[in-house]
C-alpha cells in the first residue's frame, strides 16, 4: 500500500470495510431501481443530464491490491448506483485509484452505467496519449465520457490532445480543472478562449471565490461546473460537527452539515455536479441523499452562508 495513505490512517481506512458487508447484502445492481427523487441538471450544451452529486476518489480510493480495501471501494460504489450516482472523477495522479474504481466496475458490471470523467497529468505532453491510453484500460471502459487538463498541468498541448481526441471521437467532453482557489485568472483566460466542455473547480459554503467570476462565465460559456472539494477534504466537516446543525435545516431535509453543504453548493444554478469522496456505503447513501427537494432559494443560501460564517 502507498505509503502516503497513512494521512488517511489505517484506522478510518478499515471503518470502511463496513461497505464491504453492506455491498454483499445488496442485490445484484442491474436490480437495483435509481431512487427516483435524485435530481439531475443538465449539461450545457448537450441534451444529456447528471445526478447533482458524484463520487470523487481522491485519496479513499488509493488503496493498492489490498483486497478487502478494493472490496470495500466496491461497496461504496454499489451504493452510489443504487442511490442514482452516475458521475465518478479520477486522475492519474491518485495513485490506484483508478484501478481501484475499475475493479468496481468489473465486479458490478457496471460499466455502462457510469458517467467516466477522468484527467491528463503530465508535464511531458508526448506523454499525454499512452497516460490517457493506460488510464482507459485501468478503468475498463471504451473510452471516457470527460477528460480534463489537471489543474492546468502543460495545459496548452494537453488540451491540444484532449481536443483531437474529441474530434477523433476518443473522448466526448474535454475540460480543466484547479483546486483549492488556485490560477483562476489563468482559469478565467482559458475558460473565454478554449473550445471546453467542463471546468471543474473548488467550491464550497466557505470557499466561494469562484461565484464572483468563474462561475457566471460558465453560465455564459456554456459550461459544465464540477465542484471539487466539498468538504474541504474533510476538515470543514470537523470544524462544523460540533457545532448546532439550525433547526431551520429541515426546510430542506438537511439532516447533518454533509447534507447541508452539499445542498448549498448542488442548488448554485451553475454547478453540474459536486464530487464528495468517501469509504464508506452510509457516507455515500447520505451525499447522495443531499441531491433530493427541497434544495435553498436564493434567500436561503445566502442564510446558510452567513450562519457558518458566524459559527
Amino acid at each position: 500500500m502507498p505509503r502516503h495513505l497513512h494521512a488517511l490512517s489505517r484506522r478510518r481506512l478499515l471503518k470502511g470495510l463496513l461497505g464491504t458487508a453492506a455491498a454483499a447484502a445488496l442485490p445484484p445492481l442491474d436490480t437495483l431501481a435509481e431512487t427516483p427523487r435524485t435530481l439531475t441538471r443538465e449539461v450545457p450544451g448537450n441534451d444529456e443530464s447528471l445526478p447533482l452529486v458524484g463520487l470523487g476518489s481522491w485519496i479513499t480510493f488509493n488503496v493498492g491490491d489490498d483486497p478487502a480495501l478494493l472490496e470495500s471501494c466496491t461497496g461504496v460504489m454499489a451504493a452510489f448506483f443504487a442511490a442514482g450516482g452516475r458521475l465518478i472523477d479520477s486522475s492519474p495522479m491518485y495513485g490506484s485509484s483508478q484501478a481501484t474504481i475499475g475493479h468496481g466496475l468489473s465486479q458490478l458490471g457496471a460499466v455502462d452505467r457510469v458517467y467516466a470523467a477522468d484527467k491528463i497529468w503530465t508535464s511531458s505532453p508526448d506523454d499525454g496519449p499512452a497516460q490517457v491510453e493506460a488510464s482507459r484500460s485501468h478503468w475498463g471502459v471504451p473510452r471516457f465520457d470527460l477528460l480534463q487538463v489537471h489543474n492546468l498541468v502543460a495545459w496548452e498541448a494537453n488540451l491540444d490532445t484532449l481536443l483531437a481526441m474529441k474530434e477523433a471521437g476518443e473522448v466526448r467532453r474535454v475540460g480543466i480543472t484547479t483546486s483549492h482557489g488556485r490560477r483562476h485568472e489563468n482559469v478565467e483566460r482559458i475558460m473565454r478562449e478554449a473550445p471546453l466542455d467542463f471546468v471543474q473547480l473548488t467550491y464550497n459554503i466557505v470557499d466561494r471565490e469562484a461565484e464572483q467570476r468563474l462561475l457566471p462565465l460558465a453560465r455564459e460559456k456554456g459550461l459544465g461546473v464540477i465542484a471539487n472539494r466539498p468538504f474541504q477534504q474533510k476538515r470543514l466537516i470537523r470544524r462544523l460537527e460540533d457545532k448546532p446543525l439550525p433547526e431551520w435545516a429541515g426546510k430542506i431535509d438537511a439532516g447533518t452539515w454533509a447534507q447541508f453543504i452539499l445542498k448549498f453548493i448542488i442548488s448554485h444554478p451553475d454547478v453540474t455536479c459536486a464530487i464528495p469522496a468517501t469509504t464508506q456505503v452510509e457516507h455515500v447513501r447520505e451525499n447522495l441523499a443531499a441531491a433530493r427537494e427541497p434544495l435553498p432559494d436564493a434567500d436561503l443560501r445566502r442564510h446558510m452562508a452567513d450562519y457558518v460564517q458566524s459559527l
